[in-house]
């Protein structure tokens, strides 16, 4: 078991090994994420809708 100060030195040392995106990487990246979540969101409620137009059909015969 190594001491907490230990752990720490090597946790810094493993962040100096990081390669950070630049801030248009980033952006660009969250903007796809945000464009992916609202495309998914909008085809859930597309189908929710469908699907409760039928069963209300289905349910009202």
């Amino acid at each position: 078991m190594t001491s907490p100060f230990s752990y720490l030195k090597h946790v810094r040392e493993e962040f100096t090994h990081i390669v950070w995106p630049s801030n248009r990487t980033a952006l660009s990246h969250t903007l796809v994420v945000i464009f992916i979540a609202i495309a998914i969101a909008l085809l859930v409620g597309l189908l929710d809708y469908l699907f409760g137009l039928v069963v209300s059909q289905i349910a009202s015969a």
